[in-house]
């Protein structure tokens, strides 16, 4: 498994495992503490994992937790999705940045999140599994989300949103977010 950093944004890595291919199919590692630990971060520190099952077009995000924020591994296990991170830590020497991903369940990349980001996906196939390792458990009352179509952001999402959620239809653009975070 390599372990590369996202130039994009400060403390992302992109972890690639090398899947062993045969006639039945293909097995690779998906995490490896070792790896994990080799670019800085606590491989003990995720708490929970979770999935999501998506359809073509739909799209979920832009979302992010206040407080103390949540960091995350994110990897699309089956089918492909459009990925995005937007570094949102006032600190951070990437502030503002975007960055985009293909993840697909052919390669089996997955995604370090730094805590204090926003994250979204698109599924682009007509199946994708989406699946997350948190290293918080979730509290609803810290949701934030940002309107996933914010001119500000200029997100070059791939396909006309088929669904979105409620709450990913409403959300504010990112101006009004930041105002708010301030506070």
């Amino acid at each position: 498994m390599k372990a590369t950093a996202v130039p994009e944004i400060a403390g992302a890595h992109l972890f690639e495992p090398v899947p062993h291919a045969d006639e039945r199919g293909f097995f690779c590692r998906t995490f490896d503490a070792e790896v994990v630990r080799s670019v800085g971060l606590d491989p003990d520190a995720f708490v929970q994992d979770s999935v999501s099952r998506s359809r073509r077009g739909v799209l979920r995000g832009l979302h992010l937790r206040s407080g103390a924020g949540e960091a995350k591994l994110v990897r699309c296990s089956y089918g492909r999705i459009f990925d995005v991170v937007v570094d949102l830590r006032g600190d951070s020497p990437t502030y503002r940045n975007v960055a985009t991903f293909e993840l697909s369940g052919d390669t089996q990349a997955t995604l370090y999140v730094p805590a204090g980001c926003a994250h979204g996906f698109q599924a682009l196939t007509d199946t994708a599994d989406t699946s997350y390792r948190i290293d918080r458990p979730h509290d609803p009352a810290e949701d934030v989300t940002i309107a996933f179509d914010d001119p500000e952001l200029g997100i070059p999402w791939p396909l006309p949103p088929a669904l979105t959620s409620r709450r990913d239809r409403e959300a504010p653009g990112l101006a009004e977010v930041l105002k708010q975070r301030e506070s």
